[in-house]
């Protein structure tokens, strides 16, 4: 009994390990709120009795239709393509080189013969030469690309006038879900006659794609193969 005791703790520690190095390797989820922001609810406009011009029914034929206010819809263009690249190379070399002469005593050089072989003097002259040398180079890129459109609300307007949008499109294919999310701050001057603004005007821009269903989860690295490359030491 005690051994079999011992067998399953040491399972269920195995267990922990793996859970643990799991959720220490995932990325935090994404916690903010990317639902469409609804305009506020208009105050009742006040009726004037007697009069020719009725507000409610009025027609604006010339007002600008590039989104301003809390709720308006504005599109984004998705333009981002990022590239980096990263060389370095190292050389060191160096040549030491110590020559020791014979010690002298009393103007005579000190000399002594091996045990048993009676005759041979030997000195204590000596060289040493040393010779050390590394060779590094390394070499790393990264290049991004992300082309397309996503529709997003306004979510609020700062007191410069500038907009706060933010939104998400989610697509659904066979057997997974695609989901662009994207939110940032949008100056006013810089959205299009045709209400589109380019991705690379989004100030703080927080893109995200990813993904969900069977073809994403064949391309994530399962527990145990995150677990050893984490914490495998060789």
């Amino acid at each position: 009994m005690a051994v079999m005791s011992m067998k399953w703790y040491r399972i269920l520690g195995t267990l922990s390990l793996l859970w643990l190095s799991g959720c220490a390797i995932n990325p935090p989820a994404d916690t903010q709120d990317y639902s469409p922001t609804m305009p506020p609810a208009p105050l009742p406009a006040e009726q004037l009795n007697g009069s020719l011009y009725y507000e409610r029914n009025s027609l604006v034929l010339f007002e600008d239709a590039r989104a301003r206010r809390i709720g308006d819809i504005l599109s984004i263009v998705l333009v981002e393509q990022t590239s980096a690249k990263k060389q370095a190379s190292t050389n060191t070399s160096k040549d030491t080189s110590v020559d020791l002469g014979n010690p002298t005593i009393l103007g005579n050089p000190v000399t002594f013969s091996p045990v048993g072989r009676p005759g041979f003097d030997m000195s204590l002259a000596n060289q040493y030469d040393s010779l050390q040398e590394f060779e590094g180079e390394g070499d790393s890129s990264l290049s991004n690309a992300l082309d397309g459109n996503i529709t997003v609300t306004v979510a609020d307007v700062l007191p410069n006038g500038y907009l706060i949008v933010r939104g998400e499109k989610r697509l659904t294919i066979n057997q997974g879900n695609e989901y662009i999310k994207i939110s940032g701050i949008v100056r006013p001057n810089d959205v299009r006659p045709d209400n589109t603004v380019l991705s690379t005007l989004v100030a703080d821009a927080r893109i995200t794609y990813t993904g969900d269903g069977d073809v994403a989860e064949s391309t994530r690295m399962g527990a145990v193969s995150r677990f050893f490359n984490k914490w495998w030491p060789f």
